[in-house]
């Protein structure tokens, strides 16, 4: 008998460490997603009104732009990989007409908040869950998760220089 309680103790104890480790992945994942909203919001606010219609040259996207495309491309992928449905369509946020800072930057935030939503209602085993990304890639959920990241991260990153080129002071780094 008490073999058997230090058998169920063991296997309770190691099931719950278990369990704490793998939804700590999900959980690290929406960290550092909220930690990616904190830092657009940075780059969104740094850069002042009248800059958001700056194109560095004719055949670039405007500042607006940028971050409109950001975040219909956060919908995509992660509605793509979390199988929640996006409240826009493909596109439509670029398409809006209102391309003021308040307006993008209201836009911007609330596509944050839907990844957000979105990945903390996942488990850790559907991470490891297969998708076909956009109908044409192969990957796990995660893995199209990281890659949604890697291209919010990027555009982010373009915008230092939309930034500086309106004569204004983008943020600094932040990593963690």
């Amino acid at each position: 008998m008490k073999a058997r309680k230090l058998v169920t103790t063991i296997c309770l104890v190691f099931c719950a460490s278990f369990f704490t480790q793998a939804q700590s992945s999900v959980d690290k994942i929406v960290k550092e997603w909220e930690r990616a909203k904190d830092y657009t919001k940075e780059y969104l606010d740094a850069m002042p009104e009248s800059g958001y219609g700056l194109k560095p040259t004719p055949e670039m996207r405007s500042f607006a732009e940028q971050m409109l495309h950001l975040t219909d491309a956060n919908y995509g992928f992660v509605s793509a990989a979390t199988g929640e449905k996006s409240p826009v369509g493909q596109g439509e946020s670029e398409k809006t007409v209102d391309k003021s800072k308040a307006n993008v930057t209201k836009l911007v935030m609330v596509g944050y908040d839907f990844v957000i939503a979105a990945i903390k209602k996942m488990t850790p085993a559907q991470l490891d869950e297969n998708v076909k990304l956009f109908g044409r890639f192969d990957m796990t959920k995660g893995e199209a998760l990281a890659k949604a990241f890697e291209h919010q991260t990027h555009h982010r990153g373009q915008t230092t220089v939309y930034i500086r080129l309106a004569g204004a002071k983008p943020p600094q780094e932040k990593l963690f």
